[in-house]
């Protein structure tokens, strides 16, 4: 399946589901999974599943406001494991509080760990009733977790030779592991025996525990050995044998080790005794206990009626449809006439699916490995042209199938459909061909339908709509150093692999497209706006920017001698050494060395977070030099030191991605580098900005909209006041000064129109009082009467808002004036807190959105115009509401006007779009 070649655009396919670069480095080969008994007794480790649902899919909520998406993906996994496995005997084991005997041990045990998600916690009761609707038998005992009664019931069975499968990919667990207790991962869909632990671990499962001991780990606040990780854990046991053992030979070892060892003895004795499993734990004995009986069905769809789970009666009542994709039926192509057949079917059917399987996630070196078409459901082909091992079949050459597709591609008649479409348009144009014909992108469909889902993968997308559970890229390939590049996958597996994802694609379409066609005016925002933007972002992506390397070379010097300029002066300060990065060590310094006030507290101590050494640098100097230091930090290891980095060799450029589908608001994100986040205001970032440059010769240029989300506000809001001042091209924000501090235009002083430009912006993020007094350092009561002044001066702005929150309250979402909706399912909630960011959101999103919509109209139209006026000026960033542009000296007035004259016209408004300007020789100097 086709991705981008960037991390925040994998999610956009399947995870991981393109190969990396192929290696040149052979690697052994994952140990053959074990064998799991049929008649074994399965235990679910419930919590597990439970989290794993809720966090992999959506912020599901019924008509009624009530949160399911936990539950949802509870049933789903659940009804997947019965159906793959049909276990005979079969429990789930659930935690029964938060505190056990290991807090007794240890009263810090777990206390890093946060609450659960507020909306999660209503659904544990529903997920208990599903279970025993499903007639399944929970366990769960007080003062114990739900791994300890796993090890117990583990224990009984292995005295009765029985096997057991433990459902779950817990860590902890896999120290049950024997030649009677397997585990079955339900997410990677794979059994781990006593290989696969030692693989892991590097030591056999009864010895994994005393790895724990030394390492520790973080999730559960078990302290371990400090300084001592896995690898160091590891080769002692190796060497030692246990614990004990490596505590009474610490005179072997020199250095740190033997101090940390010495120093921490205790903290692993008792990380030990809190890793270890407790298997005398009361739990049923007997095989009937674990019986599996049938399934309640009346009661169960009862409960899936009440939770709005429609697809899941259904998959109740057609239980072979639960698969949803028959792999069975997928053909594999290797003879032309063949090949031919499926072309001609394509076209007849009007409508298709395909997708490239490739050797790199990096569209500038991508290689075609296999393309899979589909034309109706069920019905699917891969069509092998890259695939390279030992005793691969016979393949059709490249060149050959290429041509045998230009039938489809090449149609104007033809619908296409693809998942995450950018990703095969830049592969199709390595090999200088172009989709002609209606397109369809079902990522993108997904997000115009709902852009507040958490992910708009294939993966996600199938099960939630398909209920169909797709193959991982790693279970074709193999996870970590010992995957394989998709070329030397075996061709049947890739014939399962990528037929199943043109499959899986065409049936999203059925579905996407029957739900934009009875929503017209979303239909229109997809047609019109964000499928034209694939091919915009393709060409912003492939042509890149390039960078002044040593400039970039010269600035990580100076970086660094400042950062460590800063560090000296914060240690001269504090009168010690201390790693400024270390919030245990910092919390000494300050709170105790220093005794500074502390403003903040966490469940480990006091927070040294951005914004409590923001309040202490007020007070104090040495939180200034620790500030300083991270911000350059930062700054230095995520652009003038990775930069470089990403130069590609071929192009000498940075090729940035675009991605469509992350930001809710509909704005657009960068990634690899995020261009986004570069400081604009700051010395240093305008330092950075310097090292972004034209083709040699040519002259960077920069449209940025002046105040567009205000312009959107007056018009949207039809306030007077705003309306008349911008169509009086009057300073905004030198009106809302001497409104709000009652002074002439010629008497507002440049910390006033300071503060109302930050009051303008803050009105409209739907910021409360106390978000504006900490922006200006005022009273809350002050910051208060600042918001009250600007909706007396702008009342139509304060009847606009109100107005959309009511609307978001009954219709549970809003609009942009294009029709981009963003769903807001805590719009009614009952927590202050979630109801409150839902109802600024609900302020915010019709006017970001609608800026973002209108940015995407002027790319597209602007793209289009160059390419009919045959002009070499190239379109290269868009970050928020500025384009930055690469410009031939002979096209710098032209140019600028086609611009600026598309810019100004995206939208129809009450009030005029204002553009800004100007050309540079750096990105820096243009602003």
């Amino acid at each position: 399946m086709a991705s981008s070649s960037k991390p925040a655009a994998k999610s956009a396919k399947k995870t991981a589901k393109k190969a990396p670069k192929k290696s040149s480095e052979k690697t052994e080969h994952d140990a053959p999974e074990p064998k799991l008994a049929e008649d074994a007794v399965y235990l679910v480790d419930g919590m597990a599943y439970v989290f794993r649902a809720y966090f992999a899919l959506p912020q599901l909520t019924n008509s009624k406001g009530h949160p399911t998406g936990a539950i949802y993906g509870f049933c789903q996994m659940l009804l997947e494991l019965e159906r793959r496995f049909n276990p005979k005997y079969l429990a789930v084991v659930m935690d029964s509080g938060r505190t056990t005997f290991r807090n007794d041990i240890y009263p810090e045990y777990k206390a890093n760990r946060d609450e659960p998600p507020e909306d999660l916690v209503p659904q544990f009761d529903l997920i208990e009733e599903v279970v025993r609707a499903f007639n399944i038998p929970v366990l769960r005992e007080k003062g114990f977790e739900a791994d300890d009664l796993i090890a117990s019931v583990a224990e009984r069975m292995r005295k009765k030779r029985k096997d057991v499968v433990i459902v779950s990919s817990d860590k902890d667990l896999m120290q049950l592991i024997d030649q009677h207790v397997l585990m079955w991962d339900p997410m990677k869909r794979k059994a781990i025996g006593e290989a696969q632990v030692e693989e892991k671990w590097g030591v056999p499962p009864e010895k994994v525990v005393e790895v724990q001991a030394l390492m520790g780990d973080t999730s559960d606040n078990i302290p371990g050995v400090y300084g001592v990780g896995p690898k160091t854990a590891t080769k002692l046991i190796n060497d030692y044998g246990d614990l004990e053992t490596v505590l009474k030979s610490t005179g072997e070892l020199k250095g740190k080790l033997k101090e940390r060892l010495e120093e921490h003895a205790e903290d692993a004795r008792i990380s030990k005794k809190l890793a270890t499993l407790i298997r005398t734990a009361d739990v049923p004995d007997a095989l009937k206990d674990y019986e599996r009986k049938d399934n309640h069905t009346e009661q169960l769809i009862e409960l899936f009626k009440k939770l709005e789970f429609t697809k899941l009666i259904d998959s109740l009542s057609q239980e072979s449809d639960y698969q949803g994709l028959d792999r069975s039926k997928y053909v594999c192509i290797d003879d032309e006439k063949e090949l031919a057949k499926w072309i001609k079917a394509a076209k007849k059917a009007g409508v298709y699916a395909f997708d490239f399987e490739t050797t790199s996630l990096n569209e500038l070196e991508a290689e075609i490995v296999g393309i899979s078409l589909s034309y109706e459901r069920g019905k699917a082909c891969y069509v092998p042209v890259g695939h390279n091992y030992l005793g691969v079949p016979k393949q059709l050459k490249r060149e050959t199938v290429l041509e045998a597709f230009d039938e489809l591609w090449e149609d104007p008649k033809l619908t296409w459909i693809a998942h995450n479409a950018k990703y095969e348009k830049r592969v199709l144009r390595r090999y200088d061909r172009t989709l002609a014909g209606k397109g369809f992108d079902t990522m993108i469909a997904s997000y115009v339908l709902d852009p507040g889902r958490n992910s708009h993968g294939l993966d996600a997308l199938a099960l939630e709509f398909i209920e169909h559970r797709m193959i991982s890229y790693a279970d074709v390939a193999g996870r970590g150093s010992k995957q394989k590049n998709f070329s030397e996958v075996d061709v049947p597996r890739a014939t399962e692999y990528g037929a199943e994802d043109s499959d899986a694609t065409f049936r999203l379409w059925e579905i996407f497209s029957r739900d934009l066609d009875a929503l017209p005016v979303l239909k229109e925002l997809f047609e019109n706006v964000e499928m034209p933007l694939i091919d915009v972002l393709a060409e912003m992506e492939e042509t890149g920017v390039r960078l002044d390397l040593k400039l970039l070379e010269k600035l990580s010097r100076e970086f660094g001698k400042t950062m460590q300029s800063e560090l000296e002066a914060a240690h001269k300060i504090a009168g010690v050494e201390f790693n400024v990065n270390s919030p245990r060590q910092l919390q000494k310094i300050l709170f105790e060395r220093l005794e500074l006030t502390p403003t903040k507290k966490t469940k480990t101590g006091y927070s040294t977070d951005q914004d409590v050494l923001e309040e202490l640098a007020k007070v104090h100097e040495l939180p200034q030099h620790i500030l300083r230091y991270r911000g350059l930090s930062k700054l230095k290891s995520t652009y003038i030191d990775a930069l470089p980095e990403l130069v590609d060799k071929k192009t000498g450029r940075v090729h940035t991605s675009f991605n469509q589908t992350v930001a809710a608001t509909g704005r657009l994100s960068s990634s690899d580098p995020n261009l986004q986040n570069i400081p604009i205001k700051t010395t240093e970032g305008k330092r950075i900005r310097e090292a972004f440059i034209p083709e040699e010769g040519w002259l960077l240029g920069s449209a940025d909209y002046s105040q567009v989300e205000l312009r959107i506000l007056a018009h949207a809001a039809e306030d007077k006041a705003l309306i008349k001042a911008f169509k009086n091209d009057a300073d905004i924000h030198s009106e809302t000064a001497q409104a709000l501090f009652e002074v002439k235009a010629k008497d507002v002083t440049e910390d006033q129109r300071r503060a109302a430009k930050t009051i303008n912006f803050s009105v409209v993020y739907g910021v409360s009082a106390h978000g504006l007094s900490q922006s200006l350092g005022i009273s809350r009561g002050e910051a208060q009467d600042y918001i009250d002044a600007f909706y007396e001066r702008y009342s139509g702005v304060k009847a606009f808002f109100d107005r959309v929150t009511e609307e978001a309250k009954r219709d549970g979402y809003v609009t942009t004036l294009l029709g981009r909706r963003r769903y807001l399912p805590n719009i009614n909630a009952k927590n202050f807190q979630e109801r409150s960011f839902a109802e600024r959101t609900a302020i915010n999103t019709p006017i970001q959105g609608t800026a973002a919509d209108l940015i995407k109209k002027a790319m597209i139209e602007l793209q289009d115009a160059l390419h009919e006026k045959k002009m070499k000026s190239r379109l290269l960033i868009q970050v928020h509401d500025e384009l930055v542009f690469e410009v031939p000296p002979a096209e710098e007035a032209k140019a600028k006007k086609l611009i600026m004259e598309k810019m100004s016209g995206g939208l129809d408004l009450s009030v005029p779009l204002k553009v800004d300007f100007a050309y540079g020789k750096n990105w820096a100097e243009i602003h």
